[in-house]
């Protein structure tokens, strides 16, 4: 028999290397272009999400493989409308457009396709204050009036994320009355609606840290602004983050389905704040000089 020659050897190369069907095979030959590629998601009017084929399909399917090689759990039901609403509102609380890059778009981006584990457990709630230090405004009152800009901003949209989420959860409740009735002794059927579960508590745990994240990041630029740049423009900001206080607070315990959130919302934007150091601080008496020893 001839010896092979060499585009003999160099197709049947090619053959070996496409008869490579694993997860991990797959993962090592299309992660490090996808990687790149996993940059923040797009944005288009109003803050909202643009269609992309990369970031809505690409990037998704590729990132359930790599979760799925971590051992996590991937559902293969499809999203419900209520599941996909839900995304979409709390997609906007994991970026920040009115606030440029602090809150690590890109990140964000590969957290959420899940072409890698959680990484909002480590951010740092300085970002925002280092944004406002670096801003060249007019007036250094000004930064004031940005944080409580940006608070307000985010009390817009919550009463409708928070409705969003209750949908979902009557979604979850309305599944498992089928399950039970259709196929109480299937552990295939249960199993995928205990993924899906898993899947969508992880959003809204995401959610709920996120909320939690920008109410810190505020609140740290207010105090370290009140020692630089004292003012009594500080009022303003302070009524904002203690009424984004009171849906943090709601959040981490999983209040999301009352039926007075709209009204919560609206109420709270007649309330006074709530005293603090912020409204007890004299700003026409200035503190006597404390000579250090």
């Amino acid at each position: 028999m001839n010896e092979p020659t060499v585009q003999v050897k160099r197709n049947a190369g090619k053959i070996k290397c496409a008869s490579r069907t694993s997860k991990a095979a797959t993962l090592t030959l299309l992660l490090p272009l996808l990687v790149l590629g996993a940059c923040a998601r797009p944005v288009g009017d109003f803050g909202r999400a643009e269609d992309s084929v990369i970031h809505d399909e690409i990037l998704p399917r590729v990132g359930a493989m790599s979760a799925s090689s971590r051992e996590e759990p991937v559902s293969r039901f499809i999203l419900t409308d209520e599941e996909k609403l839900m995304r979409n509102r709390v997609w906007r609380f994991l970026i920040a457009p009115h606030a440029s890059d602090w809150m690590f778009d890109a990140a964000v981006e590969r957290q959420r396709t899940r072409l890698s584990p959680p990484t909002d457990l480590n951010f740092n709630t300085d970002r925002y204050y280092t944004q406002l230090r670096l801003d060249d405004y007019r007036s250094t009152n000004t930064r004031y009036v940005t944080i409580a800009e940006d608070a307000d901003t985010d009390l817009k949209t919550i009463p409708g994320t928070f409705a969003a989420i209750c949908d979902v959860m009557e979604v979850e409740r309305r599944r498992n009355t089928a399950m039970e009735g259709l196929y109480p002794n299937n552990d295939a059927v249960r199993k995928e609606v205990r993924t899906r579960e898993f899947e969508n508590a992880n959003v809204i745990a995401w959610f709920t840290r996120a909320l939690d994240y920008r109410y810190k990041s505020y609140d740290v630029a207010l105090n370290r602004l009140l020692v630089e740049t004292p003012h009594q423009e500080a009022g303003l900001s302070n009524v904002a983050l203690n009424r984004l206080a009171i849906f943090v607070d709601r959040a981490k315990r999983g209040e999301f389905c009352d039926p007075f959130t709209d009204q919560t919302y609206t109420a709270h934007q007649e309330l006074p704040a709530l005293q603090s150091r912020y409204e007890n601080m004299d700003y026409n008496i200035p503190a006597e000089a404390e000579i250090l020893k």
